[in-house]
């Protein structure tokens, strides 16, 4: 019930009239009617007319303030924002992810938890491996602080994922947050590199090159040529053939140097997380577990030869006078010390290219040619996956794999922000990907029913 009628208004405005005549002063100081809120603009009308008008025609005044409930014993609804309609997906594809959703709605609430989109997934294991379908899910249940998703919410995220434009997720213009309510708390601490499933594709490392863009880029690409011209000149990496004693005495100390501005990185992100009470984005993570993939590199080879005393003393140095270097060089100028390093993986993948074109062209009984058949550490086989019959020539390639990563990831996070979300774990991207590939598998599966029944 609504207490609005004519002599109501009358008599409030009696009781109100000399409040609003005050009131009028007030704001009036402030700012014109137009510049105000809506509820403040309905109170400078009311005030203002009982300045000009007689009391007992203040009436549409008074009803201003009634549109805003002022005087109505009805609730006022809470806002919310309307489920957006359905358009993109076709109507047989919507009613079959619905009945998706409600087989796996086990506690029938009408909402998807991380459980239940566990389940989900299982369903179609064709399209994800069980280590996505248990990645998934824990992203899930994190980015959602254990909550769970209405299924008309997870239903319109589903469809606007499928739309054409699509590829730019759903992170868009339209969405100043992720539909889903997905957050990137979990970037945090779920980030973990699989380096055991590499693809053909992944393997065959296309040999890339970034041009320098201005002063810093030009200054570290000048030091990485100065520093490889350098070693090379004092191992004598160019002079004579390559054997396996070469090999392995270059990728050796190149690894116990290599495995340092990943932990610097880290290190000077994880105080700068602790000093600011900040967030890092998840990048010291992906960092960290650079500089671990460095060190798997060394960890392998040394399995290969055992370097010699002065060896080590020559790493001892190099660690000391190249990780003091870095560290203050990263505390002074992270873009540049990313882009160095970026040109550092760069001369790595030309090193193993070189080293495996070197494998696969060698004669036939050579100490090289060997390293084609040669059964790979076991260390090796274990972290990359290589599989039982794994090789020497595998190693390299599986290494070459990981330092093209290095290339790419720190060419991208060269002179970004500290407050930037990991680029290879965003958690609103997995989501938006997870969708994609759930909705193309039901529409593939739609479609080959489709072709059945018009077959019958």
């Amino acid at each position: 019930m609504v207490l609005y009628d004519s002599n109501l208004c009358q008599v409030y405005t009696v009781m109100i009239g000399t409040t609003l005549r005050q009131t009028s002063k007030l704001i009036a100081k402030r700012a014109t009617g137009t510049s105000l809120s809506p509820l403040s603009h309905a109170f400078y009308q009311a005030a203002a007319s009982c300045n000009t008008i007689p009391i007992n025609t203040n009436t549409a005044a008074i009803q201003a303030l009634l549109q805003y409930r002022l005087f109505s014993i009805q609730p006022t609804q809470p806002n919310s924002t309307p489920t957006k309609p359905l358009y993109n997906l076709p109507p047989s594809v919507i009613e079959q992810i619905k009945l998706d959703l409600q087989s796996v709605d086990f506690d029938k609430n009408g909402k998807i938890d991380a459980d239940e989109l566990r389940e989900l997934l299982k369903k179609h294991n064709t399209s994800f491996t069980d280590e996505e379908i248990v990645e998934l899910s824990e992203l899930f249940y994190a980015s959602r602080g254990a909550g769970a998703v209405p299924m008309e919410e997870f239903l319109a995220a589903l469809d606007n994922a499928a739309r054409k434009d699509g590829e730019k997720g759903l992170m868009g213009k339209e969405f100043k947050t992720h539909p889903l309510g997905i957050g990137t708390c979990a970037s945090e601490y779920m980030y973990a590199k699989t380096h055991g499933k590499y693809t053909e594709e992944e393997l065959n490392v296309k040999l890339t090159h970034v041009p320098p863009q201005d002063w810093k880029d030009k200054a570290a690409l000048g030091a990485v040529k100065l520093v490889r011209f350098g070693f090379d000149t004092a191992t004598g990496w160019n002079r004579g053939e390559i054997t396996q004693d070469k090999i392995l005495n270059r990728a050796i100390f190149l690894e116990t140097i290599a495995a340092i501005p990943g932990m610097v990185a880290a290190i000077i992100r994880h105080f700068r997380s602790l000093r600011n009470m900040a967030r890092d984005g998840g990048m010291l993570n992906m960092f960290l577990e650079e500089a671990n993939n460095e060190r798997m590199h060394l960890l392998t080879f040394i399995r290969m030869k055992d370097p010699g005393y002065l060896f080590r003393g020559a790493v001892i140095g190099g660690q000391f006078g190249f990780g003091s270097t870095f560290l203050l060089m990263y505390m002074i100028s992270p873009a540049f010390c990313h882009r160095f390093v970026g040109y550092i993986e760069e001369e790595a993948c030309h090193t193993y290219t070189k080293i495996i074109d070197e494998i696969e062209a060698a004669p036939e009984g050579s100490d090289l040619a060997m390293w084609r058949t040669e059964e790979a550490p076991k260390i090796a086989k274990g972290y990359w996956h290589l599989g039982e019959n794994g090789t020497v020539l595998d190693v390299m390639r599986a290494v070459r794999a990981d330092e093209a990563e290095h290339r790419d990831v720190n060419h991208a996070v060269s002179g970004v922000g500290y407050d930037t979300v990991n680029p290879l774990y965003d958690p609103r991207e997995r989501m938006d990907l997870m969708m994609k590939k759930y909705v193309q598998d039901i529409m593939q599966r739609n479609d080959e029913r489709n072709k059945v029944a018009v077959g019958a």
